[in-house]
């Protein structure tokens, strides 16, 4: 929560009740730069400045939370026996011999703007979001604090591209599930944490009665920073806040993040084409609500300068029944799904972003290949999928077949540290020569042993 007010809180407190633990929970902001003693008129500088810069590079990160069917989706085995194929079929695409889900008809037009990875392997068999976010099987990482994920570490070795929005936002709705929330910081610390607008903190985001919504107002936003400033000035806080309190507050003084937050400033007609969905309906319960306007938060973002956005979509955890309800489940996310993914990528090639943004949907594993009366398709870590997009890179292409069955990789397997290599260097980031460093003071390489790049991605 981020509230000024005089109320005492808990965590260690700064002069006139200002706890540093309400700021850091909007996330980090450190890895900015100082913004030259804090003044509103120097941020609209930069702001203006910023706003003329050709976009940095960046990624979107989509995780489909709990696991997505990878044999109903890009994968499909029209010829399997019954309890393997499933109902749906397959349909071709622009590209010739891409066939993906009949129920991804606008993926389907696009798929030469796309890579699919079918033979992505190396996955933990248990629900937990940790290596989608970092690259890494928590199981076998074995660093001191805890392995940082890809947002942090990029916080860490860039920092921000521009003073008015942070290096690393996520979009993550939190889960009562706890192994589907991303992971944080790990041993890079809360400097490099994420920023985080979304979920039940956001309406906590206030400064002195000015909330999020009403950041855009300039006139609202300056009485509301003038009255903090005479308390601060009067209190000498300001010289006892350091350089991450006082990026905090430029962040939440700087319009451009806000604009960036706000869908009403977004055309209608492309808000529909996104669709839109309610924050406030959780699927099953324990996964993330079914929210495609996030995936046009997150480019509205990257237009802002933030360099890593990253988004839990829906629930995918789909187990059967007597009924099969898998496909019951199917049925009504997957046509969600298929819109705004597509609108995502068709909006960044229509805004000349496609070559500076890259996008990569996945999730923790893929789904046994025989249908279960049970348990419909249960968890099956050893072949998974990923879809790319953007980045400049190489589409129009499948990477990697599986089996008959879709039970294993049978060509060209891909490990999470390679799809890692691959967005690393699409930042300009070296993983042979660029390393973060430890609890210990020990240098560590950003992607596990023998993670390399893509080579048919660029």
């Amino acid at each position: 929560m981020l509230a000024f007010n005089s109320q005492q809180r808990r965590g260690r407190q700064m002069n006139s009740g200002f706890s540093r633990r309400s700021l850091l929970n909007i996330g980090t902001l450190s890895a900015m730069g100082t913004l030259g003693g804090w003044t509103l008129p120097s941020l609209l500088r930069a702001e203006s400045a910023a706003g003329q810069k050709k976009s940095p590079k960046s990624v979107i990160m989509i995780y489909l939370v709990g696991g997505p069917p990878h044999q109903d989706m890009f994968d499909l085995k029209p010829d399997a026996p019954k309890e393997f194929a499933g109902p749906w079929r397959p349909i071709a695409t622009t590209v010739p011999g891409m066939e993906i889900c009949e129920a991804f008809p606008r993926l389907a037009k696009i798929a030469d703007k796309l890579t699919i990875i079918r033979s992505l392997v190396g996955n933990q068999a248990d629900h937990d979001a940790v290596q989608v976010y970092s690259g890494r099987d928590p199981k076998r990482q074995k660093s001191s604090g805890g392995w940082p994920q890809f947002g942090s570490m990029v916080s860490e070795v860039l920092g921000a591209a521009t003073p008015t929005a942070p290096p690393f936002v996520s979009l993550c709705y939190p889960c009562t599930h706890g192994p589907y929330n991303e992971p944080g910081p790990g041993f890079l610390g809360t400097a490099h944490a994420s920023f985080r607008p979304m979920g039940p903190t956001k309406n906590d985001m206030v400064l002195n009665g000015v909330s999020l919504e009403r950041l855009a107002d300039r006139k609202s936003l300056l009485r509301g920073v003038d009255q903090l400033r005479r308390e601060i000035d009067t209190s000498t806080t300001m010289t006892g806040m350091d350089a991450f309190t006082e990026q905090a507050m430029g962040l939440l003084t700087s319009s451009r993040l806000a604009d960036a937050l706000d869908l009403s400033k977004e055309d209608p007609r492309t808000v529909e084409r996104y669709g839109t969905g309610n924050p406030a309906i959780f699927i099953d319960e324990n996964g993330a609500p079914r929210v495609p306007q996030s995936l046009l938060v997150a480019r509205r973002l990257i237009e802002a300068g933030v360099r890593v956005v990253t988004l839990n979509y829906s629930k995918w955890d789909w187990h059967g029944g007597p009924n099969n309800t898998i496909f019951n489940r199917e049925k009504e996310d997957f046509p969600v799904f298929d819109q705004c993914v597509s609108a995502l990528v068709e909006d960044l090639h229509a805004r000349g972003l496609a070559d500076d943004c890259a996008v990569i949907v996945w999730g923790e594993f893929g789904r046994t290949p025989k249908i279960s009366d049970q348990v419909g398709r249960d968890h099956w870590p050893q072949v998974n999928c990923a879809l790319l997009a953007g980045g400049g890179m190489r589409h129009g292409q499948v990477i990697g077949a599986t089996d008959r069955i879709a039970s294993e990789a049978i060509a060209r397997p891909v490990g999470f540290g390679e799809v890692y290599a691959t967005l690393f260097h699409h930042l300009g980031i070296s993983i042979e020569q660029t390393t973060i460093t430890d609890h210990n003071g020990r240098p560590q390489y950003l992607v596990e042993d023998g993670g390399k790049v893509i080579q048919e991605l660029i």
